[in-house]
């Protein structure tokens, strides 16, 4: 089942061929989790979507508000019997019409959601390796910065990951620095310093990035930082781990011939259980 426009009906149901976001990625989601009935981050991720539809200059329904993108996420949920653990993903689109100019603004929308099997955020310290990838770059811009249905560098950028035996890939922009990851955002612990790019990076403004932003800054040993992360700071790091709603934090082991601990991001994952509980 998914819901297509407020309306529960059979994941089967298809939509048009004319659709804008298969036509043109002419759309923008938001993936999310849910645990015991409760969207967490709601407001974040609500925020996000509807600044994101500003931004592209989709019309923003008078009846979209907060308590509907909630009540709409957890009708789907129940209905799918996974409300006590599962990711929800909203895809918001710009209705059929029109070549690059689109005939409207105006929007539609389906959620669609899948079960998780921990409700609770599992730290995976099992090998995870990864390189850069170089074909192609991120811009530094404000489009960059959001989810839109537009991913084909994350694709081909898995491909690469998949046919080299990685289990990830950093992404760089066009100044060759290190903004993020093909799945989440990128930290860096170096000493006491952690960093991340800043959004003017050209980075994804992550709702789990926020999180571990204000979970760390109460840290008293570590210093918080929104920097520059170049490739030759990699193998001069301490720690490295990627960060997105659904899986919290991954912790990178291997880069080259670099290996890195995982005892900050040990410590960040206990504060941000806490934090959902």
């Amino acid at each position: 089942m998914v819901n297509l426009n407020g309306e529960i009906v059979s994941s089967t149901t298809s939509l048009s061929t004319n659709n804008r976001s298969f036509l043109y990625g002419d759309g923008i989601f938001e993936t999310l989790k849910i645990v015991n009935n409760k969207v967490l981050f709601l407001e974040e991720h609500y925020f996000r979507l509807v600044s994101s539809m500003r931004i592209v200059r989709m019309e923003i329904p008078m009846d979209f508000t907060m308590e509907y993108f909630e009540e709409q996420i957890l009708n789907l949920a129940k209905a799918t019997n996974c409300s006590q653990s599962c990711k929800a993903r909203i895809t918001v689109f710009r209705n059929d019409g029109g070549l690059y100019l689109p005939e409207t603004n105006t929007v539609s929308f389906i959620i669609q959601t899948n079960p998780i099997e921990n409700a609770s955020y599992q730290l995976n310290q099992s090998s995870y390796e990864v390189e850069l990838y170089k074909d192609f770059l991120i811009t530094k811009q404000l489009l960059s910065t959001i989810k839109t249905t537009n991913k084909i560098i994350n694709i081909t950028g898995s491909v690469f990951a998949k046919e080299n035996d990685f289990q990830n890939c950093l992404l760089l922009n066009t100044d060759k620095n290190v903004i993020e990851a093909l799945n989440g955002n990128i930290f860096m612990l170096m000493g006491n310093k952690l960093v991340t790019p800043p959004l003017s990076e050209g980075c994804l403004n992550g709702i789990m990035r926020k999180q571990i932003l204000k979970i760390a800054k109460k840290f008293e040993t570590i210093e918080v930082i929104e920097g520059v992360i170049s490739p030759f700071d990699l193998q001069k790091a301490d720690e490295l781990f990627i960060t997105n709603s659904i899986i919290g934090i991954q912790p990178i082991t291997k880069y080259r011939k670099k290996e890195f601990t995982s005892n900050l991001a040990i410590e960040l994952n206990k504060k941000l259980n806490e934090l959902i509980q």
